[in-house]
């Protein structure tokens, strides 16, 4: 949508939309508070317009006429903005309507199938689930499949996330590491906290963190955005583990707690 880039353009576009309506009475005023801005910001629009020559006006004042030209604009931006509303409708309508999981078995369009999380990922199968849909499309068995007429809940587990704090290079990087203990983490997950569960998805923030996953072999799944990728693992079920260096832990913890997420803090330093 071009024509609405340019800073202003969409209050320019409604301005000279009221002018068009041919009220007689109308003044800067009216204008401010039927758009929700100053009176300044409309005399300063109203100029424009009348410079560029889209409206005409006794000394820049009311009344205000709408120029054949101006006519033109309004009618070419509002085609432009029906266009982009009926797209933007369009896309969410398909949202609404069609819904993408992964098949656990094979399927057949119109099968009654269950819905479910399983490793982040949203997986439908035969079985009965708290929440169902309708498979609008044949698939495979570890294919994509749209699914439609969605009823029910998805259940959703909220995962944990583990912070590992890391000393930096200064402090001695990897060699001054409690490896066993990240090790034993990555191994036996939440159990010191009474949990069961284990270690999903590792993050590593910071250079030494991946020389530490490199020691260890572990898979690094998470390097960039660290604090929302987690977040949103977190969301979807999964269990993180978070190896984090020096104070960028700081900045790291206060994202998570803004997502609302529950974590654990251990240092990780010998």
């Amino acid at each position: 949508m071009d024509v609405f880039k340019k800073r202003g353009a969409m209050t320019k576009f409604q301005i000279l939309s009221e002018i068009s309506k041919q009220e007689p009475h109308l003044k800067q005023k009216d204008l401010a508070e039927r758009l929700g801005i100053t009176v300044q910001a409309v005399s300063e629009n109203i100029k424009s317009l009348i410079d560029e020559g889209y409206i005409s006006s006794k000394d820049g004042r009311s009344p205000y006429k709408i120029t054949q030209e101006g006519i033109k604009k309004v009618k070419k931006d509002a085609v432009t903005l029906r266009k982009y509303s009926d797209s933007v409708l369009e896309i969410m309508n398909h949202y609404q309507s069609v819904w993408p999981a992964i098949a656990k078995e094979d399927m057949i369009k119109g099968d009654s199938v269950g819905l479910f999380m399983e490793n982040g990922l949203l997986y439908a199968s035969h079985s009965k689930q708290a929440a169902n849909a309708t498979a609008i499309s044949n698939a495979k068995r570890g294919e994509d499949v749209a699914l439609g007429e969605l009823n029910g809940m998805i259940e959703l587990n909220m995962g944990n996330v583990l912070i590992i704090t890391i000393p930096t290079i200064k402090d001695g990087g990897s060699k001054s590491t409690d490896l066993n203990l990240i090790k034993t983490i990555y191994q036996e997950g939440f159990k010191e906290w009474g949990d069961n569960k284990q270690i999903d998805t590792i993050a590593a923030i910071g250079t030494v963190s991946h020389a530490i996953a490199n020691k260890l072999d572990l898979p690094i799944d998470i390097q960039f955005a660290a604090a929302p990728a987690t977040a949103s693992a977190a969301r979807k079920g999964l269990n993180v583990m978070v190896l984090s260096v020096g104070n960028m832990t700081k900045s790291f913890i206060k994202a998570v707690e803004a997502e609302d997420i529950k974590y654990h803090v251990i240092d990780g330093k010998l």
